[in-house]
C-alpha cells in the first residue's frame, strides 16, 4: 500500500500500523491524524476514496463518521453550559416544554448526555425521510415514554441522541445544531467537519460500504460477540438493543446526498481525520494560535464518569462522561484519562489530556463492530508505542 502523508520523528510505528491495516485488516480507504500539544504529528491517508471504487483517497477526502459525531454534538451543549446558556441539572422541559409528556418531567439535561434518559427506542420507528425532515424526530422523542425511570440506569441512545440533542440546542439558541457547529466550532477552527453537508462539498465525500474483516484479523471490543446474551440481544427484534439501532427503519442510505445534508448529531457527521483530531486538540488546548474550546472545569466535567456498568442497549459494560465515551474494555482509548467517541463500523476520535494527544481516524469500509474497531485499535496501540519510546 502506497501510504501518503507525513509522521514526526518517533511516530513511525503509526505509519507502519496504518499500512498494515490495508494488508491484514481489510482496509479499503482511510486516514489518520494525530496532534500532540496542539501540533500535528501524524497526517496519513491511503487507499481509495470510495470503498467500492478506484479513485484515490486524497488529503481532503472526508467520510461519514457515524457515532463519532456524538462527541462533536456533546461539545455544543457543554459550550452552551460554559457560556451560561444551559444548566446541565435543569429538566429538559425547562427549555423544551413539550418534552415533559409521558413521565419525562424529571429528565435532566445531563441525562441526555450520559445516556440515562431512558429514551433509546421509539415505539414507532421513523422512516428515513422522517428522520431527516427536522421535525418528526423531535416530536417522536417528546411523545415517547421512557423505557426505564430516567436517571436510574444507562443505555446507549444510538439514534435518538440526534433528536434529543439537536432539538434542545435549537430551543436554547434558535439555531440548528449544524448551523451552530459551523459558526462556532468548524468555521473558527478551520475544520473540514459538517453536521449537514453543504451541496458544494458533496464531491469531497467518499462512498462507504460494509466490508468483512479478514478472518485472521484480531478482534477488539464488540466486533466478535461471543457471549450468547449479546448475540441474542442483537438478534431479538423486541430487545432494546435491536430497537435502539432500528429507531430509523428501514436503514437509511448513508451515501444519499439528502442523508448527508441532514443534521443528525448521533450518526451523520462528515469529517476528515485531521478535522476530528484538530477538534479534540482544541477541546483541551490551543492549536496554531487559535482558541481553546473547553475551560478546565468543562474539560473535567466532560470526562468525569456519569454512567458505568452494564449498558441496557449494548449489553456490555460501558463508561460515559457527559456525552463522551471513557476509556474502558468496551471502548479502549489511549489511557484512563482519555475521552472521545467511536463510530459504529470504524471511525474513532478522542483526546488524552495527560499525554497531550488528540486522535482522529476515518474509513470508508464499515466492519462489524460497535465500539472498538480492530483497525483503529491498531493505530491507538501504535501511538502508545511511539509515546513510550
Amino acid at each position: 500500500m502506497d501510504v501518503q502523508g507525513t509522521v514526526a520523528d518517533g511516530f513511525e510505528p503509526v505509519r507502519d500500523a496504518f499500512a498494515d491495516n490495508f494488508v491484514r485488516r481489510g482496509e479499503r480507504g482511510a486516514a489518520v491524524a494525530v496532534y500532540r500539544d496542539g501540533r500535528r504529528i501524524v497526517d496519513l491517508w491511503g487507499g481509495t476514496k470510495d470503498a467500492d471504487g478506484t479513485e484515490p483517497w486524497t488529503r481532503g477526502t472526508a467520510q461519514i463518521v457515524r457515532s463519532a459525531t456524538k462527541g462533536v454534538a456533546a461539545a455544543v451543549l457543554l459550550l452552551l453550559h460554559q457560556r451560561g446558556q444551559v444548566d446541565l441539572d435543569a429538566p429538559v422541559g425547562t427549555y423544551w416544554p413539550e418534552f415533559k409528556a409521558n413521565g419525562k418531567e424529571r429528565v435532566l439535561v445531563r441525562h441526555l448526555l450520559s445516556h440515562r434518559a431512558g429514551l433509546p427506542v421509539l415505539d414507532t420507528p421513523l422512516t428515513p425521510a422522517e428522520a431527516i425532515d427536522g421535525v418528526s424526530g423531535a416530536r417522536a422523542v417528546a411523545a415517547q415514554t421512557p423505557a426505564w425511570e430516567p436517571g436510574t440506569d444507562h443505555g446507549y441512545h444510538a439514534q435518538t441522541y440526534s433528536w434529543l440533542i439537536g432539538e434542545l440546542v435549537r430551543r436554547v439558541t434558535g439555531r440548528s445544531i449544524g448551523t451552530w457547529v459551523a459558526e462556532e466550532i468548524a468555521g473558527p477552527l478551520g475544520l473540514d467537519l459538517w453536521l449537514g453537508l453543504p451541496e458544494a462539498e458533496q464531491g469531497r465525500v467518499g462512498r462507504i460500504a460494509g466490508i468483512e474483516a479478514p478472518a485472521a484479523a484480531p478482534s477488539a471490543g464488540l466486533r466478535v460477540r461471543a457471549k450468547a446474551s449479546v448475540t441474542d440481544a442483537y438478534g431479538d427484534p423486541s430487545s432494546l438493543t435491536r430497537r435502539a439501532f432500528a429507531a430509523i427503519s428501514p436503514l437509511a442510505d448513508e451515501n444519499d446526498p439528502a442523508y448527508r445534508a441532514a443534521e443528525l448529531p448521533a450518526s451523520a457527521g462528515i469529517a476528515t481525520a485531521d478535522a476530528l483530531a484538530r477538534f479534540y486538540a482544541s477541546l483541551t488546548g490551543v492549536v496554531d494560535g487559535g482558541r481553546r474550546l473547553f475551560a478546565p472545569a468543562t474539560l473535567t466535567m466532560a470526562r468525569t464518569e456519569e454512567s458505568a456498568g452494564p449498558d441496557r442497549v449494548l449489553v456490555v459494560s460501558t463508561r460515559f462522561g457527559l456525552g463522551y465515551m471513557l476509556h474502558g474494555p468496551a471502548s479502549p482509548l489511549l489511557a484512563p484519562g482519555s475521552f472521545g467517541h467511536p463510530g459504529r463500523g470504524g471511525s474513532l476520535a478522542f483526546a488524552g489530556p495527560e499525554s497531550g494527544i488528540a486522535f482522529g481516524y476515518v474509513t470508508n469500509g464499515m466492519q462489524k463492530n460497535v465500539t472498538a474497531d480492530p483497525r483503529a485499535q491498531a493505530l491507538v496501540r501504535a501511538v502508545a508505542k511511539a509515546l513510550a519510546g
